[in-house]
């Protein structure tokens, strides 16, 4: 089982490349891959999604990709007219305004200013440097799956706990469920004597009137339904990607509860159910930091 909530570190460095990979992780119901690297790798983006796809089925990840370029390459100075003009241009008013002072403003300053020149590699990201980012992002993923499974260990060792507690109430409800229908058989007796005043009540009818209740509030197949669901939830913890299925499982779960709360007319079996309805949302609170 797998946390979605998770962080990993890749790192390449040989040969003047200097490259590291980041990946944080955040809980979401589909997976969504957010890149965030050098212009060199633009091209690259979908291929890195890809490779991040291959190892993660759910939740946000941020992939942030660190580039020093220490090797000797080839590269171009690009000239920005637009801006190199607008400074002349700028440069010009000011010593028309100011005609006493001495106009030093020469290319050498030109090229200084801030977006005038700026240097540009001659190509895009070579395979030494592609094959580096896949190193440190497959090492990034390790490490990031390697976290997410030990926090999902400890998510699966409190979910088996409330299903235990879970396995344990419903048991409770079992025991109780059969007295239901006598306590009911009793009470209205008791009810049918008092509103006879001593007259001897009809033995027959008061049995009609239990059984006619005893079916209505008979939760046995609800019972059998929630020890089966126990069942298949503890052997999905077992598995890796567990998220979808476990939530469609809690689903399951908490129909049969509000079942037995709605045929319930027993106070002990209600608050019963009502607990199973407590560690279920547990459940499924827990679900949702699952991939």
């Amino acid at each position: 089982m797998f946390s979605m909530t998770g962080y990993g570190k890749g790192e390449v460095r040989e040969g003047g490349i200097e490259l590291t990979v980041e990946i944080k992780t955040v809980n979401n119901r589909y997976l969504d891959v957010s890149v965030k690297a050098p212009r060199i790798f633009v091209a690259y983006e979908e291929r890195i999604r890809a490779l991040v796809r291959e190892r993660l089925t759910r939740g946000h990840a941020d992939v942030f990709v660190g580039l020093t370029d220490k090797r000797e390459r080839a590269r171009e100075l690009y000239v920005d007219e637009a801006a190199a003009a607008a400074y002349v241009g700028a440069a010009t008013r000011l010593k028309a305004m100011f005609p006493a002072l001495a106009n030093d403003f020469t290319v050498t300053a030109l090229m200084k200013c801030a977006d005038v020149v700026r240097q540009e590699e001659t190509q895009g990201a070579d395979e030494e440097l592609l094959a580096a980012l896949e190193r440190a992002l497959g090492s990034a993923l390790a490490n990031l799956n390697a976290m997410r499974a030990k926090e999902g260990e400890k998510l699966a060792a409190d979910m088996l706990s409330r299903a235990d507690t879970i396995a344990e109430t419903v048991e409770k409800i079992a025991l109780r469920a059969p007295l239901v229908a006598e306590n009911y058989r009793t009470k209205l007796a008791a009810r049918m004597q008092e509103a006879l005043a001593g007259v001897q009540a009809d033995e027959a009818r008061i049995l009609t009137e239990a059984a006619v209740f005893a079916d209505k509030a008979n939760i046995d197949e609800e019972l059998t339904r929630l020890r089966s669901h126990i069942g298949q939830f503890r052997a999905i913890c077992k598995e890796e990607r567990v998220g979808r299925k476990l939530d469609f499982l809690v689903q399951e779960f908490n129909r049969e509860a509000n079942t037995i709360c709605s045929k319930s007319n027993d106070l002990e079996v209600t608050s019963c159910a009502l607990a199973l309805k407590n560690e279920i949302e547990k459940i499924r609170e827990q679900v949702q930091n699952v991939e």
